[in-house]
């Protein structure tokens, strides 16, 4: 076919090779083009070439060389002058040119989906000379397309999600199918899809391949996924089209369309009566169909006697329901409980209410288990007021405390050693009363805070506990003294009714109504002609001298003694000594000088008074020291020739805790006489010992001891009570053995009282310090004790 075109050299011809291969290439040259060319074989136009497009079809498939066209020039006499050359795409490769006749064939297999066409020159040269004999000119070769490729879908395989329950219709993916054939020529490009595999689940759009919904209320929890096969075939699904296939993969997504059931009917749940507020008692589950948000739950107690001891919560993960404790229980009280609990989605689907409701009911029973438990008193806390001045063993409290088990056990109480260090308070193991032990001394220690235990008989483990505020109520028990040492003077000049000093006082009590006091010379300073006391009802007072003419020289120090008393109930005085010095002083009342020496005669008191004064003190003081000398001599051990056997004497040791290292000898003579009654004249044979045997009895309050019944129930809790204050006390003996203590040992402040060592000691003895030891030597202090005190003088 394009070789007709060379048959006609002459350009005369040229319209008739268009009429013959426009049946052809329909559309070759265009209606344009056709006119043009009518036109120019009227003109007659000279041109070197004669050319046009080739066209040759794909997939040649046969051993020899495909003819495409043949090149011709008019400068051509078939002589074979002319050589024709080839050059361009292909030249040489694919396609080849014989020089001399100008044919052009194909060597190599085309493929129009490959390339689609190939721009070749073509040039007419002399043979001998290669001069060109006409310019080099540019053609085509176009590959004719035939249905060689099938659809192909390069996205495949293709997923989807839909969600359950969608309506028929439903949109759920496009599949798009491409054919590498020409679109532009015939129908091997022109692709149809169809379904497969998925009916009657889904469908196809034959043209655009738009996938939807064909059955209606697919469940998800029936069946989740589906698999899809579609094809797309050419030439518009004729017979001997191709087709290529993909596959769809379609996941349900979840709906809220199922409600929630609780797997039991009854949940059965224990928990300890001393389990915490908020600990977990148990869990329970609605189990829903759905999956992810649609199964999130909420719970509640709706009804049940257990609303206001439990509650109910969700988990973290939005699934089950978590009973926990509201309130403390308490077996003796409650021992179960009932609650009707409901289980509804969180997240409801109105597309979907005609399959509710959306919750479930169950119920719940909850029994509470007993626990031992410690000891429980009638009061979280005590406060008690307790004077001052009550006397020791005086029941100021009693506390109370049972147990709270069903076995109520028997109950005993004690002091938390820590919280009364000094043992000022006892506690009585059975009854719960609660008394002094020690002096209270509000001005000491105005508030006690007690912790007092009750602890179980039969579970010594469980322990209560429960404070005690004690408040030591003020008595007026503390006399009033001056707030200072006062030191007044007064000028040599001064007039009588001259103020030299205010004075004002303390006093430690407290009164409800405020302190008031009452100032007074003593007595025996009342009719004083030097000074006198105003007592301002202020709570002071004024020094006021009597009389002018003051001299240093005559009298340089005054003694002043002040009485002071209070105004409570019952009064409290006491009597302070003011120092009033003679000064002299310049006409404003300043003082230049005054005499330290001190003198004790009073202006009333002559010289012979006070040589006689003086003389009374120094026999007192001579009687003293010959007091002291007998008794120290009364000391030494007189032994007997029966005594002088150490073999038969029975020693004593006084001994505290490490030894007293003093020992008394008893006469071995009144051991061997039977008799001699030793009790009743124990006194008469050792006028210098008396029995140190005492009952510990002396240590507990009275008021415990005496209430005795006739079942000796009383007796048992006094033996108690002394067992558990050995055991409580890491230094006291086993309780079961009599000791008593009735001297200091060594390491006391009192050292030893012990006569074996005096005689070693040659010097005086010192007793003024027996004051300071209580009123248990105050006897020894009236007997040996010195006193330094001086009679004031006025």
């Amino acid at each position: 076919m394009p070789e007709l075109v060379h048959k006609y050299r002459h350009e005369a011809k040229l319209y008739e090779v268009v009429q013959v291969l426009t049946p052809f290439w329909p559309g070759l040259l265009g209606d344009k083009g056709e006119k043009d060319l009518r036109v120019k074989s009227l003109s007659r136009v000279k041109r070197g070439w004669v050319w046009n497009q080739f066209f040759v079809l794909e997939e040649y498939t046969e051993q020899k060389p495909l003819y495409i066209g043949k090149l011709h020039s008019d400068m051509d006499k078939g002589d074979g002058s002319i050589k024709y050359i080839l050059s361009g795409e292909g030249a040489g490769t694919t396609f080849t040119l014989d020089d001399s006749t100008g044919d052009i064939h194909a060597i190599r297999r085309l493929d129009r989906e490959v390339k689609a066409q190939y721009v070749l020159r073509a040039q007419a040269r002399n043979r001998e000379t290669g001069r060109p004999l006409e310019p080099e000119s540019e053609f085509i070769v176009k590959i004719q397309d035939i249905n060689d490729n099938e659809p192909k879908f390069l996205d495949g395989p293709y997923r989807a999600t839909i969600p359950e329950m969608s309506p028929v219709g439903t949109y759920v993916i496009r599949v798009t199918a491409v054919d590498a054939d020409d679109p532009s020529y015939g129908n091997s490009a022109r692709v149809v899809y169809s379904i497969l595999e998925g009916q009657p689940y889904f469908s196809v759009d034959p043209k655009t391949g738009d996938v939807r919904v064909s059955l209606a209320e697919m469940d998800r929890e029936v069946r989740e996924q589906y698999q899809l096969v579609i094809q797309a075939k050419d030439m518009e699904g004729q017979l001997g089209g191709l087709a290529g296939t993909t596959t769809v993969n379609i996941t349900l997504s979840d709906v809220n369309d199922n409600p929630p059931k609780f797997t039991q009917k009854l949940y059965q749940m224990s928990v300890l009566e001393s389990g915490p507020v908020g600990s977990v008692v148990g869990r329970i589950q609605a189990k829903d169909r759905d999956i992810g948000i649609n199964a999130e739950m909420k719970y509640s107690i709706i009804d049940g006697d257990g609303r206001d001891s439990f509650d109910i919560s969700v988990d973290a993960s939005n699934l089950y329901g978590v009973i926990t404790i509201k309130k403390p229980l308490n077996f003796e009280r409650k021992r179960s409980y009932t609650l009707k609990v409901e289980g509804s989605n969180a997240h409801v689907d109105p597309r979907f209410a005609n399959k509710g409701p959306f919750s479930d009911v169950t119920i719940v029973h909850v029994s509470v288990e007993d626990v031992d438990e410690a000891p429980e008193f009638d009061s979280p806390f005590y406060y008690v007021e307790v004077p001052e001045d009550a006397e020791i063993g005086t029941v100021f409290k009693m506390v109370s405390a049972r147990d709270p088990d069903a076995a109520n056990n028997s109950i005993r109480y004690s002091i938390e050693r820590m919280s009364d260090p000094e043992k000022f308070f006892y506690m009585d193991i059975t009854s719960g009363s609660l008394m002094t032990l020690l002096p209270l001394d509000r001005e000491e220690v105005s508030w006690h805070n007690l912790t007092v235990l009750a602890m179980e008989m039969n579970n010594p483990s469980k322990i209560g506990s429960v404070s005690v505020a004690i408040k030591v109520l003020d008595v007026n028990d503390n006399p009033p003294s001056l707030t200072q040492y006062y030191e007044a003077f007064v000028c040599e000049h001064a007039k009588a009714g001259q103020l030299i000093q205010t004075v004002t006082a303390v006093d430690p009590d407290e009164p409800t109504g405020g302190q008031h006091f009452y100032y007074s010379l003593a007595p025996e300073a009342a009719n004083n002609p030097n000074f006198t006391l105003r007592d301002n009802q202020d709570n002071s007072a004024w020094i006021l001298t009597r009389r002018g003419g003051w001299s240093s020289r005559t009298q340089s120090v005054y003694y002043l003694p002040i009485f002071v008393s209070d105004g409570d109930q019952p009064a409290q005085s006491s009597t302070s000594t003011l120092t009033i010095r003679v000064c002299s002083c310049d006409a404003d009342g300043n003082v230049l000088s005054c005499n330290a020496e001190a003198y004790t005669l009073p202006a009333s008191l002559s010289r012979a008074a006070l040589i006689a004064i003086l003389a009374c003190a120094f026999i007192l003081f001579v009687m003293i020291i010959l007091m002291l000398s007998l008794r120290r001599q009364s000391k030494k051990p007189y032994l007997t020739k029966e005594e002088e056997n150490v073999h038969e004497n029975i020693v004593r040791y006084d001994d505290e805790g490490g030894g007293e290292e003093d020992t008394e000898a008893f006469d071995i003579y009144a051991l061997w006489s039977p008799r001699v009654e030793p009790l009743a004249n124990y006194s008469k044979l050792r006028q210098d010992m008396l029995p140190e045997v005492q009952s510990l009895s002396r240590y507990v309050p009275q008021p415990c001891v005496s209430r005795i019944g006739e079942d000796g129930t009383n007796v048992h809790g006094y033996v108690l009570a002394k067992i558990y204050e050995a055991d409580s006390d890491p230094c006291a003996p086993p309780y079961d053995s009599l000791q008593t203590y009735a001297y200091e040992g060594e390491g006391s402040i009192a050292e030893s009282l012990s006569s074996l060592q005096s005689p070693a000691s040659q010097t005086d003895h010192e007793y003024d310090y027996l004051n300071d030891w209580g009123p248990r030597f105050h006897k020894l202090a009236e007997m040996y004790g010195v006193s330094d005190e001086n009679i004031p003088m006025w």
